[in-house]
């Protein structure tokens, strides 16, 4: 192609402006997406390129330069030119978080600054502390659903917060729950947020322990908790009454699971089997699940839990027991009491005995706030002197469900439950009446329950020992034993 030789250096100068401008409009249009994406060094790119764009249009020969060629996709220029700027020291981190956020090697390799709630402080006081803004707080806390939950903090619960070298906020990281924790990033966007899954581990561990002064005790001295404690006599507590049926000797045990976070214990998990020896008699259970969620079954295929409550609560003791001709301490008469009297402090939750239907829950100066409940054609329950009650006549209630709480109203001299149990329209004793037992599994479920059973009720013989189990006895023994 035959040269031009160059005008006069205002044509020049015209021609060169002309073709710079060109030039820099394909530049933008072709690289502009590319460049969208990118824009912490977008700047730095786009000028290399003109750079480069303008001293193409000199030579040194002083002949005007050859027409300029574009490859087919301009943003490969842009993108050979789009290398990574220097940052300024300790910020390297932040870029390649923003650009990699689901990488767990990122959050590890993090400079997490952590901050452990005290007694009285609060997120803004902590922000304040770190010298971030009311109004970044603002933004964090009011971003999302998720977000919101941070605002309510208890003493105890840990912040992460990353800065700048600047002291600048980019990231914050907050437990969500026990599985998770709640990333909050800032990029150039604003502010993002992602949760970020954590591992835990499960781990199956043994307890055992003789009672010689209480249950709490003996499981104090295994290692179990209160709460594990409770968990282990709510299972058996259809067939045993733990504040009076228990006996120096008794005897337990249990395989249950640890959850365990980052090598550090977090919880206790569920209770997979567990035997309870009480008088002589030994009560065995099964967790295992039938489709509808876990539950707990003896050997035989029996579910623990029976269409009754035998105590309706968690109570301290038995204030009056059944009695048809007890002397009332406050009319001074001999009357029939047709319940039992279980003494607890104010406020504490009272349970449905069973599933039933609310057909009385109202107030009167005898039994103060009393519910009835009816459960299927012939047996009633009644709850009197409560504080308050919580279902109203014709309520559907569950077994286990809260329906008031414990008080003194009415003609009670302190805070009690007055809980009485109707068969037929009779009264019966709360603590002895048989109470209906509950459908065993079907025939389909019983192998899948004695395969994962058996080795579960092998291992408590291994934690308890066999002598345990000769303190079982049948009703065979005791047809030809006069002592039963």
């Amino acid at each position: 192609m035959a040269r031009r030789r160059a005008g006069t250096p205002a044509t020049v100068a015209l021609q060169l402006a002309r073709r710079w401008l060109a030039a820099s409009e394909a530049f933008v249009r072709g690289a502009g997406s590319a460049l969208a994406t990118h824009r912490r060094w977008s700047a730095a790119a786009a000028g290399l390129v003109v750079l480069g764009l303008a001293l193409s249009l000199f030579r040194t020969d002083g002949t005007s330069p050859e027409p300029l060629t574009y490859p087919a996709d301009a943003a490969t220029v842009a993108m050979e030119f789009a290398q990574p700027l220097p940052v300024a020291a300790g910020a390297a981190d932040a870029v390649e978080a923003l650009e990699h956020p689901q990488t767990d090697e990122l959050d590890a390799a993090r400079e997490w600054t952590f901050v452990e709630v005290r007694p009285g402080q609060t997120l803004e006081r902590i922000f304040r502390d770190l010298g971030l803004s009311a109004r970044l707080l603002h933004q964090v806390v009011n971003h999302d659903a998720q977000t919101r939950g941070l605002a309510r903090i208890r003493p105890g619960d840990i912040f992460g917060f990353e800065l700048d070298s600047d002291g600048d906020f980019l990231a914050m990281r907050a437990d969500l729950d026990d599985e998770s924790w709640l990333i909050v990033e800032r990029d150039d966007q604003g502010l993002t947020t992602r949760i970020e899954y954590r591992d835990l581990e499960t781990r199956v561990v043994e307890a055992s322990g003789i009672i010689s002064s209480s249950l709490f005790n003996a499981a104090k001295n295994a290692g179990l908790n209160d709460g594990m404690t409770m968990r282990l006599a709510s299972i058996f507590g259809w067939d045993i009454d733990f504040a009076l049926d228990i006996r120096s000797g008794d005897r337990f045990a249990l395989i249950y699971e640890e959850v365990w976070r980052d090598g550090d214990y977090l919880r206790d998990g569920a209770i997979l089997a567990a035997r309870f020896v009480n008088q002589g008699e030994t009560f065995e259970a099964i967790r295992f699940d039938t489709g509808d969620g876990p539950d707990y079954f003896a050997p035989d295929g029996r579910p623990m839990r029976q269409a009754f409550l035998r105590a309706p609560l968690n109570f301290t003791r038995v204030t009056s027991d059944f009695n048809p001709r007890r002397f009332h301490p406050i009319t001074r008469q001999i009357r029939p009491h047709n319940g039992i009297d279980w003494g607890a402090p104010t406020g504490t939750p009272v349970w449905a005995a069973g599933d039933g239907r609310v057909i009385r829950s109202a107030f009167n100066n005898v039994n103060g706030h009393y519910i009835f409940i009816q459960h299927g054609n012939n047996i009633v329950t009644r709850y009197l002197h409560l504080s308050r009650r919580d279902v109203r006549q014709g309520d559907r209630v569950r077994q286990g469900q809260t329906i008031g709480a414990v008080g003194m109203t009415g003609l009670a001299t302190g805070p009690h439950l007055h809980y009485e149990f109707l068969v037929n329209g009779v009264h019966r004793n709360p603590r002895t009446v048989e109470l209906p037992r509950a459908e065993p599994l079907p025939d389909e479920l019983m192998e899948d329950f004695r395969r994962a059973g058996a080795p579960l009720l092998a291992q408590l013989d291994s934690v308890q020992g066999p002598t345990v189990l000769l303190a079982q006895r049948t009703e065979a023994d005791c047809e030809d034993d006069d002592s039963c």
